[in-house]
């Protein structure tokens, strides 16, 4: 009676460890209780009902007008009539018609006055006035370099085209410093048209430029110019070794805006010169209006539409990328 007595507990001890080790193995491996589950279901069905209006905006208003873009291309089309199938000939129509590839090559070179002017000058304006050190003419610079991105497009174009005129302020400062053969009508001459544009597109995008890379600047560790000038390292080289990748990012935003702006620019070269003289300062953005409401040729403009948002995302996408590469 003593031995059973004694034996009892003892396994009763067993059984109750051996049960108990399943038990925690089944809770490690088992899916985790209804509720929870149910509250992640529900989170996420949340976030959708507060996403779905903007998607439904985006797809009415963007990719439902993208995808009829694509399939008008393939056709000839006046707007009103029937369309008739055109095949591949609107796309083949932009490569082979001067006008057309003209356009974009303007486009192009419209990047080094929207693109590499502002960012490599204003690099250099930033620099120099981190070095100043005032902060009052800090407060005074970023005022003044701003104003023009609280103006139109529209306006700024209008005051160029006065300015760029024969009677206007280039002319009349020409000729105040003795310059009189450099005169001209800016915005009419075969050879100076296109430059005269960028320089609009160049006012337009500098002072955004160096205010952004002014703020950047003030981001990067003062510790790094401290070690640089321990090395030895001139205001040159310091600037190479440390101001300028510490302003990768900034740099791909004033890079991502400005081509974007050169290769969709319509609002500036339709208020200055219309494309004019000739096609000297045709872009995309002009020749796609003058497509669609001059010509009624939507097919066409349809294709260069299309051929100019997939060369956006095609040059953009590489800027994107060396932004972000460490």
């Amino acid at each position: 009676m003593a031995l059973n007595a004694g034996t009892e507990p003892r396994s009763h001890l067993v059984k109750n460890s051996t049960a108990v080790k399943p038990g925690l193995d089944s809770d490690e491996s088992a899916p985790p209780p209804r509720p929870a589950r149910r509250r992640r279901l529900a989170q996420r069905w949340g976030a959708l009902v507060w996403v779905a209006p903007a998607l439904v905006m985006y797809g009415v208003f963007v990719l439902y007008p993208l995808g009829q873009s694509v399939q008008f291309s393939f056709y000839e089309w006046d707007g009103i009539g029937p369309a008739t199938p055109a095949g591949l000939n609107n796309w083949r129509a932009i490569f082979t018609e001067p006008e057309l590839l003209g356009s974009v090559v303007h486009a192009f070179v419209l990047i080094f006055f929207y693109t590499v002017l502002p960012v490599g000058l204003g690099l250099v304006a930033a620099s120099l006035i981190r070095e100043l050190r005032v902060g009052t003419f800090n407060t005074t610079a970023r005022v003044v370099l701003f104003i023009p991105q609280v103006l139109p497009p529209v306006a700024a174009g209008i005051a160029w085209t006065w300015m760029f005129s024969t009677d206007g302020l280039v002319n009349q400062s020409l000729r105040a410093v003795g310059l009189d053969s450099a005169t001209r009508a800016w915005l009419g001459d075969f050879t100076f048209a296109l430059p005269a544009v960028g320089i609009i597109g160049f006012w337009l995008s500098f002072g955004f430029c160096t205010v952004l890379l002014l703020s950047g600047i003030g981001k990067i560790d003062p510790s790094l110019y401290e070690a640089a000038r321990l090395d030895g390292a001139g205001r040159v080289a310091e600037f190479f070794a440390v101001t300028l990748p510490g302003l990768r990012g900034e740099i791909a935003v004033c890079a991502t805006i400005g081509t974007i702006a050169a290769l969709a620019s319509f609002d500036v070269v339709q208020i200055a010169t219309q494309g004019g003289p000739g096609y000297q300062t045709m872009v995309p953005g002009v020749e796609i209006y003058r497509l669609t409401f001059l010509e009624q040729q939507v097919g066409q403009a349809s294709a260069l539409a299309v051929f100019l948002a997939a060369l956006v995302l095609l040059v953009i996408w590489p800027i994107q990328r060396l932004g972000r590469h460490e």
